[in-house]
C-alpha cells in the first residue's frame, strides 16, 4: 500500500525521532491529536510500516485484560495468565526490541478506570516511546491523569489539509490525470480540513475523468463531467 507523504506524516516522523533519540532521563510519551478526518491514523500506520513500530487501534469495548491481550498479539508474544504478568511480558519485550508502540483511538483510554495508568505502567516498565493518537480534545482529557500528563514530551496537533497536501494526494489517488491547482484548491476548501474528503473527491474525479476520456481537469472543465458532484460529507437532500 502506497502512502502520500503529507505534512501530518512528516510531523509524526519528526515527533517520533524526538522520542526515539531523546536525551537520557527525558520522557518518551507523545500525543497526536486532531479532528476526525485529518489523516492521523493513516499517517501513523505509514510511519509504523516504514519504521517497524508496533501499531494498535484500541476498541471501545476493550477492558484492561483485552487491551493487554491485544498488545501481546501485536508484539507477537503469548499473553500471560494474569494482567500483572502480562504487563511484565510486554515491558520486557518492548525494552528488548526498542520499537515504539503507537496506540490509536486513545480517547477510549480516558473513559475507563485504570486504562491510562495501564499505559503508563507499560511505559515505565519498558522506557519505550509510546504515541497516543486521538481526537482534538484528548490533551484536555489527559490533564486529570497528572502522572501520565507530566510525562508527555511532545504534543502534536494534526494539521488540516492544504494545497500542498492535495497536490501530493493527487499523485497517489489520481495518478493518471493532471489536476490543476484551482480545482485542488476547491477540494481543499470543501474539505474543511479533512484529508479524507480530499481523497474521496480525488478518487471520484479520477473515475469521472476516465469515463469521460479526459486526461486533464481544472475547475472550468467540471461542466464536461456528466453527473459529477463534489463530496462534502453532507447527507444529500431529498429531490
Amino acid at each position: 500500500m502506497k502512502f502520500a507523504e503529507i505534512k501530518n506524516l512528516k510531523l509524526v516522523s519528526v515527533a517520533m525521532q524526538r522520542l526515539t533519540h531523546r536525551a537520557d532521563n527525558l520522557p518518551a510519551l507523545g500525543v497526536l491529536y486532531g479532528a476526525s478526518g485529518y489523516g492521523k491514523t493513516t499517517a501513523t500506520i505509514a510511519y509504523a510500516n516504514a519504521n517497524q513500530a508496533y501499531f494498535l487501534r484500541l476498541g471501545s469495548t476493550w477492558t484492561k485484560k483485552t487491551t493487554l491481550e491485544k498488545i501481546c498479539f501485536e508484539l507477537g508474544i503469548e499473553p500471560a495468565k494474569n494482567s500483572a504478568a502480562c504487563v511484565d511480558l510486554i515491558c520486557s519485550h518492548l525494552a528488548a526490541e526498542q520499537r515504539p508502540l503507537i496506540l490509536d483511538e486513545a480517547d477510549y483510554l480516558v473513559n475507563k478506570a485504570g486504562m491510562v495508568e495501564l499505559v503508563r505502567d507499560i511505559y515505565e516498565g519498558s522506557q519505550t516511546p509510546i504515541l497516543l493518537v486521538g481526537e482534538e480534545h484528548l490533551p484536555n482529557k489527559l490533564k486529570k491523569f497528572e502522572r501520565f500528563h507530566g510525562r508527555v514530551m511532545t504534543w502534536i496537533p494534526a494539521q488540516p489539509v492544504g494545497l500542498e497536501d492535495a497536490q501530493t494526494l493527487a499523485k497517489v489517488y489520481a495518478p493518471h490525470i493532471t489536476i490543476a491547482d484551482d480545482l485542488l484548491e476547491k477540494l481543499v476548501e470543501l474539505a474543511h480540513g479533512s484529508v479524507r474528503r480530499v481523497v474521496v473527491n480525488l478518487n471520484n474525479l479520477a473515475e469521472a475523468a476516465d469515463l469521460n476520456g479526459l486526461a486533464q481537469l481544472d475547475l472550468s472543465s467540471l461542466k464536461k463531467l456528466a453527473g459529477f458532484e463534489f463530496y462534502t460529507g453532507e447527507i444529500p437532500k431529498r429531490r
